[in-house]
């Protein structure tokens, strides 16, 4: 399905990392699927090929978080290997005014301890169906790109509802190659997942955004959770055996994660409205959200504390966003997309039977790409930046959709989803009442700089009322900040919530025909030619060129491959490892203040400390956002280190992969493992990580 670009999740954005899709791929680049591995490169370069049994394993043994990360199994009883920023999420849920376990770290000694995390969903692979000829038959006999769109749906929904009912299990058809191929994904779901550790949140993000995106660096940026089954912990048959010897310079090592999106099979048309509209919007919109936060966090150390995490994703998202625009801007990029798209549309037009099935997809892309940026101030201006606004529409929109034939309904609100859907709805994840005021008088200010007094939304969400005022009616008359509530409300069905009297509830009914009206107006005029148009060019590049290549990331499992290598960089050379010596150096070098000061368990016991124990290391494997958590493997699919970022120059990844600086920047094995046993007093953890 094509992905809307001003819809981009404001979560924590890794490096982008790509490849030019017309040609052939090169080394170490690639995110690949696990139905399609790349042995010949693999066996071409570094002698080695993956088997089947080492694949599955693999496969089995990683996980993914569906409030935007990745992760593995590293032992036999569940304890799941992720990022702190990734459970930064599940650390703020839990956290209080008296605790904060996002400054202070957690770590349970017993099992009795371990910390239920309030709405954290894990997800494990367990097979794979190849379904893109059910799906194309459906469409077959549409006689225009809306009847397509709609028995695509149709059809999607239908296999994703059998799967689940026969199963069991959550089941996700995933449009791969623009539609080129669909595969029924099927996940074992866990929700009982419990935090066992976590470091202070300076030690894992040392150095702030001054070092975010940029290598060297000295972060101990991990975590553990353990998820449970039946409330026992899991037994996991596949895990990741822990090395911490971890990896040595040049030495071959695997990434396997779910990475977000990518955008390297689109059309230079999309690109460009990319470049021109969408990301300058994306960067709008963040400062503006970081600016209202900010704000809102000087008024104290209690909003400030609120405020923290939210800042944190959008800032990180910001410095990405930041980084592909100027990738865009780039004459480069943007010249060698030209010349891919040129060669293959010539490729295409050679062949009077592929130009007549596929040759007019690249002019249908682009006019629906003009008509698409006459609505986008609606899309990107009518919107109340709020976590009760967000749940009072999708309660209204459920109890609506859930009555309708699986086919008709709303993307997210199809009978495979409600499962998980419900589970978000209802968490008992705090709401703080003056965030929410501050978030939504922000984005009513700009709505109205944006879209002017007289546009209908915005009278409908002021109601005559100053932006502030609005706000504070909605947030301080809402009981939607309780859990049990919304079930009522949800369970109540259509009737309980058209006699609701809750403001938020009464505003998203109003609100909800407009957003219906342009939900359509968007899925007839751009989904549906776009996606038509991008099944035409799938099934053109296989024609031309083979499945030689991977699709664009999906949030689904992918297989990276490279080296430990470091690389040239500012004149010199950044090398393949960083160590403790590092970390208490540059923290010296800026006399321990602001992004650069060290929990007091790391100044005090530094002598406890080898300090020549590598910390964080690079590699050349192709990663992206959605990757954090992924665990770095060798060839006996040994975990060897964590992925947690990428450098300055794998920002422009979304577009082109550049092997001699691109790279990945991981956790290594043999760090956590000392920090554990030496600064934590957490001997029983590091010994079930070495299956002792």
């Amino acid at each position: 399905m094509t992905r809307s670009k001003i819809v981009r999740p404001f979560a924590a954005i890794l490096s982008c990392t790509t490849v030019l899709i017309l040609v052939p791929v090169r080394a170490d680049e690639g995110m690949w699927t696990f139905d399609n591995p790349p042995t010949r490169q693999l066996q071409e370069k570094y002698q080695f090929t993956p088997t089947q049994q080492w694949l599955d394993h693999v496969r089995l043994s990683c996980v993914r978080l569906n409030d935007g990360g990745s992760g593995s199994f590293v032992s036999a009883h569940g304890l799941l290997l992720t990022n702190h920023h990734v459970a930064r999420g599940q650390l703020q849920k839990n956290s209080t005014a008296q605790k904060d376990y996002i400054k202070d770290g957690f770590y349970a000694a017993t099992s009795e301890q371990e910390m239920k995390s309030p709405d954290l969903e894990v997800n494990v692979l367990v097979s794979m169906e190849n379904v893109t000829d059910r799906v194309t038959a459906a469409v077959a006999g549409a006689k225009s790109a809306e009847a397509a769109f709609a028995a695509r749906r149709a059809a999607i929904a239908g296999i994703e509802r059998d799967s689940q009912q026969k199963t069991g299990l959550r089941s996700d058809v995933v449009t791969l190659y623009h539609g080129g191929e669909y595969w029924l994904y099927r996940y074992k779901k866990y929700t009982d997942v419990r935090l066992v550790f976590a470091p202070e949140a300076q030690i894992a993000f040392f150095g702030g955004d001054p070092d975010n995106f940029t290598y060297p660096r000295y972060d101990v940026d991990f975590a553990l959770f353990r998820v449970y089954e039946n409330g026992k912990p899991l037994d996991s048959k596949d895990y990741l055996k822990w090395n911490p010897q971890g990896a040595g310079d040049k030495e071959l090592v695997f990434v396997t994660g779910h990475p977000g999106a990518t955008e390297r099979l689109e059309t230079l048309a999309q690109l460009e409205a990319v470049r021109d509209v969408f990301e300058p919007a994306t960067i709008k919109l963040l400062k503006h959200r970081i600016g209202v936060l900010e704000r809102y966090s000087a008024q104290g150390p209690e909003q400030a504390r609120q405020a923290a995490s939210m800042i944190f994703g959008l800032a990180n998202s910001l410095k990405a966003a930041e980084g592909r625009y100027q990738g865009l801007l780039d004459k480069n990029v943007m010249a060698g997309k030209q010349k891919d798209e040129e060669d293959f549309k010539a490729k295409v037009m050679a062949n009077p039977e592929w130009r007549a099935a596929y040759g007019n997809a690249w002019s249908a892309i682009a006019e629906a790409e003009k008509k698409e940026l006459t609505r986008i101030q609606e899309r990107l201006y009518r919107a109340l930046d709020s976590q009760l606004a967000t749940l009072a529409m999708s309660i209204v929109q459920y109890v609506a959709e859930v009555k309708k034939p699986d086919a008709e309904r709303l993307p997210g609100y199809h009978e495979a989803q409600l499962e998980s859907l419900r589970f978000r709805m209802f968490s008992p994840a705090p709401i703080y009442t003056g965030m929410e005021i501050a978030r939504i008088t922000g984005a009513l200010e700009l709505d109205l700089s944006e879209m002017g007094p007289n546009d209908p939304s915005l009278k409908m969400m002021l109601d005559g009322r100053a932006p502030k005022d609005a706000a504070a009616t909605l947030v301080n008359g809402s009981k939607l900040a309780d859990p049990a509530l919304r079930r009522t409300l949800v369970d109540g069905g259509e009737a309980a919530v058209a006699a609701s009297t809750d403001p938020m509830i009464v505003l998203a009914r109003k609100l909800d025909p407009m957003r219906r009206e342009i939900i359509k107006w968007v899925e007839d005029n751009v989904q549906s030619v776009e996606q038509r148009a991008g099944e035409q060019l799938g099934k053109a590049r296989f024609a031309a060129y083979g499945k030689t290549t991977y699709p664009d990331a999906t949030f689904t499992l992918r297989l990276s491959y490279g080296q430990v290598m470091g690389y040239p960089m500012n004149g010199t050379q950044a090398p393949y490892k960083t160590t403790f010596f590092g970390l208490y150096d540059r923290a010296a070098s800026f006399d321990y203040r602001g992004d650069f000061y060290l929990p007091s368990r790391y100044l005090e016991n530094r002598d406890k400390l080898n300090l020549s124990t590598p910390l964080d290391f690079v590699s050349t494997n192709d990663i992206i956002g959605g990757n954090s958590g992924s665990p770095v493997i060798n060839r006996n699919a040994e975990i060897v280190g964590l992925i947690f970022d990428g450098n300055i120059e794998s920002l422009v990844g979304d577009f082109v992969y550049d092997g001699r600086t691109n790279r990945a920047v991981a956790v290594h094995t043999g760090a956590m493992t000392e920090v554990l046993r030496k600064l934590y007093g957490a001997t029983k953890l590091a010994d079930e990580l070495m299956g002792l």
